[in-house]
């Protein structure tokens, strides 16, 4: 079986990792996977192809944009794959009902920015499966995606020099809200006992000239003279070659989800990619979601309520949390590897 995914390529976000696991998977089970374009030593462990026609499925990865889409030849590479062997994974849930989370996050501004999306949705295919448990559409495939590479763990042994007591990876993309409201009071309290406290990724330092033009300021809103007051050390993007040794150059590392996400309960690459560090993962999420997809243990590394102790605790006693951890790096791999991962995408696709 060959498989073709087309994706809004970036080297440090979005789905890019998990198309890199799946060309690794894919060469164990006797699966071609490869990702459209032309070769680019920007991303290397990626199969690349435009031979579209080669292939017995495609899926078209929907992320926060659709202006990628324009640039290809649509038509020719619809013709050449028959609708029945078409899929879209939304990424995003932009193929729901339009929602406002509590008038901050939100998946469509209008009802006509949603039908554009659908627009795009139902022509490219049927078939549209969403990295949930729970969609909230009726006809909705639920296909998590992502999972988790234990061949992509650090060792303790070879774990980089920890630079930092706590840090954070990922983009400044409505996570503002979460971060000023729950994270910086947590700083606070606890900043005289910490060292060093790291944000690695974009828009931390200040918000894109774009964002205005776009009417994305909401989205990049935070207090950055807050941030330098709590001394917290911002760092550029990584790529995502180097996303789990960054993650592994703290002692603890702190996850959190865009709220639309968490209140639609998609999963990221972030959910795994964090435990295949040689750190500490604190994630931002309610206890019940982090116990679906970590397991039991999985309640106990979630930050909620009492964040500042629990980061505390997590510093002063880290072999408690490193039984926990192990506990959930189990979990993942009886429950969430690539290899079964690409067993149900190939059940999504054959149905």
């Amino acid at each position: 079986m060959k498989i073709l995914f087309f994706l809004d390529k970036r080297d440090n976000a979005g789905s890019i990792q998990a198309v890199a696991n799946y060309v690794s998977a894919g060469e164990g089970m006797g699966i071609t996977v490869a990702l459209y374009g032309g070769p680019d030593e920007n991303f290397p462990g990626i199969r690349f192809s435009t031979n579209v026609g080669a292939f017995d499925y495609v899926v078209f990865i929907l992320e926060s944009r659709l202006e990628w889409l324009s640039g290809l030849r649509i038509p020719r590479i619809l013709s050449s794959v028959p609708r029945r062997r078409r899929a879209v994974l939304d990424a995003d849930g932009a193929f729901n009902r339009r929602i406002s989370i509590d008038g901050y996050d939100r998946n469509h501004v209008t009802e006509k920015d949603r039908a554009r999306w659908l627009t795009y949705f139902y022509g490219l295919a049927d078939k549209i499966m969403q990295p949930t448990l729970t969609p909230v559409e009726p006809n909705v495939l639920p296909v998590l995606f992502y999972g988790y590479d234990p061949k992509a763990r650090v060792a303790p042994e070879a774990s980089p020099v920890k630079r930092f007591d706590i840090a954070h990876v990922g983009h400044n993309w409505w996570r503002g809200r979460e971060v000023s409201q729950h994270l910086l009071p947590a700083f606070e309290q606890i900043r005289s006992s910490v060292s060093s406290i790291a944000f690695i990724g974009l828009w931390w330092d200040s918000m894109p000239p774009w964002a205005t033009e776009l009417g994305l300021q909401t989205a990049f809103s935070l207090d950055h003279q807050r941030f330098r007051r709590l001394r917290i050390q911002v760092e550029p993007p990584v790529a995502f070659t180097d996303v789990i040794r960054t993650m592994s150059q703290a002692r603890v590392n702190i996850m959190t989800q865009r709220p639309l996400l968490r209140h639609f309960r998609l999963l990221t690459s972030k959910y795994f990619e964090i435990f295949c560090a040689d750190t500490i993962p604190l994630v931002v999420l309610d206890p019940d979601q982090a116990e679906q997809v970590y397991g039991p243990a999985g309640r106990e590394l979630t930050l909620n309520g009492t964040m500042a102790e629990k980061l505390l605790d997590a510093l002063r006693r880290p072999a408690k949390y490193r039984e926990l951890v192990s506990q959930v790096r189990q979990h993942l791999v009886e429950h969430h590897s690539y290899r079964q991962r690409l067993c149900h995408l190939v059940e999504a696709l054959q149905s």
